[in-house]
């Protein structure tokens, strides 16, 4: 048996919130996301193929927002976000922060649907952020 006990006491909140999002049915997303090139000029010419790479995060949990009634309104969802698993990707892809992975994603797949991003909040507890919350949209399907 081991001791998961934290010994920081600001891992807590980000704890709670792991096992939170477990118990409620937490599943895994994956963000698509552009890998960086080595020479920036030469990709926005077009001389270099834009590669795409797939990003699993989880614990996750998403919800549909209540919807407000609007002619061709779409729906609007909320993905509650582990934050450790968040900083576990910020880490292997070698990125300064969370912000500048969720600038880098194109989309987010969750039970095989799209989602654009349009917002993304952080909650903290005592300085360290535990959640994200992503403000989603049903991405549209693209006809040939």
């Amino acid at each position: 048996m081991s001791d998961t006990s934290p010994c920081n006491p600001t891992a807590a909140a980000q704890m709670l919130a792991n096992a939170l999002l477990r118990s409620v049915g937490g599943t895994t997303a994956q963000l698509r996301v552009t890998t960086s090139s080595s020479d920036p000029s030469m990709s926005e010419i077009g001389l270099l193929a834009s590669t795409f790479s797939e990003v699993v995060i989880g614990p996750v949990v998403m919800r549909k927002l209540r919807p407000t009634w609007k002619e061709g309104g779409e729906s609007k969802w909320e993905l509650l976000v582990s934050a450790t698993s968040v900083a576990q990707q910020v880490g292997a892809l070698d990125l300064e922060s969370a912000q500048a992975l969720f600038a880098m994603t194109l989309a987010v797949t969750v039970a095989g649907q799209e989602y654009l991003i349009e917002s993304i909040a952080a909650n903290e507890a005592f300085g360290q952020v535990y959640l994200y919350r992503l403000l989603l949209r049903e991405a549209e399907a693209q006809g040939v």
